[in-house]
């Protein structure tokens, strides 16, 4: 409880998550009378980031950063663009084909959110679709990064619940397709209600050269996942792989990028990834602090006695998810969690990848779920509508993806 309070009260005063949690197992450790354990406290901050696993999350925020630089998420959308072809709402489909393809780059539901409504609602707007919807399909195709691969939170919860990576990326395709498919149902419904407008035919030979635009940074993302797949290449060598071929396609092929751009996208790959490897020690030291004082197999022993069984499990374990993603952000939030449920998942009979999928996309419409999830307000603010109506327009889609969910949850050969 002390640790909790402390929690909210520092995120409260707007401390930085990162901070706010290594304070607050400073706290637990104070109220606790453990003071020896301070010693231990840089030891097990660098021990929190001691991971090969790792490796692969400043990679893939390098490539992110190198194919947002060199143009290949222009050229995804336009290909998305004639690949869809006319029909009414074919924008729509658009920017989720689009999100579709950049998951499979950024792995991130707020970078891709934010690189989306930028790109793609003006768009929208000016052929004529509300903006609330715009916003709205923007945002719930965002909502696809952590699920297809390549993803970070994959990546982390790899490394905490020692799991493979890549297999953690096999199992995300599947649910990723489903949820696209639930997403592209509703755009359809969507489309003959409000009514959205038809897209125009793409002019002859459009498709070719959009195909011949887009097809180089296509496969880097193909790479990825068959490389991993194969076992031609590990998620952090191929991390480092794609990242190197993206560099040379903006420089070469593409001709977008110079090397005087290297400096600044090696520094913002650079700080990205110190806020994140931070984020993950800090939560870390907390799991540590609270191991020591046997919270989770407390809090596992409770979650024991109110499911009975597996499927009961699974279902209570989505509604507290859904609850903590509203509040923190997935990553914190994944690497508080898992520590605590893996066991007990095990316990059941449960999957430990099917619990990774799961967890993962529970936390990710967390980021989306009224009343306090991060991306829905990112989205609001970068679109300058309300909230609400951000919350309102976005209902169907959380539905279906709820469905979809649901779905996965129960039947994990999904």
């Amino acid at each position: 409880m002390i640790g909790l309070l402390s929690l909210s009260g520092l995120m409260l005063a707007a401390v930085p998550i990162s901070v706010a949690l290594a304070l607050t197992a400073v706290v637990i450790i104070l109220a606790g009378g453990d003071a020896i354990l301070l010693d231990s406290l840089p030891q097990q901050l660098i021990a929190g980031i001691d991971s090969y696993g790792l490796l692969a999350l400043p990679l893939f925020i390098l490539l992110g950063e190198a194919m947002s630089l060199s143009g290949a998420g222009r050229r995804l959308v336009g290909l998305a663009a004639v690949l869809v072809g006319p029909v009414r709402g074919g924008l729509g489909h658009v920017s989720l084909v689009a999100n579709v393809m950049l998951a499979a780059i950024l792995g991130s539901t707020v970078a891709q959110l934010t690189v989306m409504i930028r790109m793609i609602v003006p768009e929208m707007e000016k052929a004529g679709y509300p903006r609330s919807d715009a916003v709205a399909i923007t945002a719930a195709g965002a909502l696809l990064a952590p699920v297809i691969p390549p993803s970070m939170m994959f990546i982390l919860y790899g490394v905490i619940a020692q799991v493979p990576i890549g297999a953690l990326f096999t199992a995300g395709l599947v649910p990723g397709a489903l949820m696209a498919l639930a997403f592209f149902v509703v755009i359809a419904v969507r489309a003959r209600r409000v009514p959205y407008p038809v897209a125009p035919p793409a002019l002859p030979g459009t498709r070719r050269r959009a195909l011949r635009a887009a097809l180089p940074s296509a496969l880097i993302p193909l790479f990825i996942v068959i490389s991993i797949l194969t076992g031609f290449a590990t998620p952090t060598e191929a991390g480092g792989i794609g990242t190197l071929i993206a560099l040379l396609l903006g420089l070469c092929v593409h001709r977008e990028m110079r090397l005087a751009d290297l400096p600044g996208l090696f520094t913002r790959a650079a700080l990205g990834a110190a806020v994140v490897l931070f984020l993950v020690a800090a939560a870390q030291l907390v799991g540590w602090v609270l191991a020591y004082a046997d919270l989770p197999a407390r809090v596992a022993g409770v979650l024991a006695q109110a499911a009975s069984s597996a499927v009961g499990f699974m279902l209570l374990l989505n509604v507290l998810l859904i609850v903590i993603g509203t509040v923190l952000e997935p990553i914190p939030a994944l690497l508080l969690v898992v520590p605590v449920v893996t066991p007990l998942a095990q316990h059941y009979g449960i999957d430990p990848i099917h619990l990774g999928v799961v967890i993962s996309i529970n936390l990710s419409l967390g980021l989306l779920t009224p009343p306090v999830g991060a991306a829905l307000f990112a989205a609001a603010s970068l679109s300058g509508l309300s909230p609400g109506k951000v919350a309102s327009a976005l209902t169907p889609y959380l539905a279906a993806a709820f469905a979809v969910l649901l779905a996965i949850s129960l039947w994990p050969v999904l």
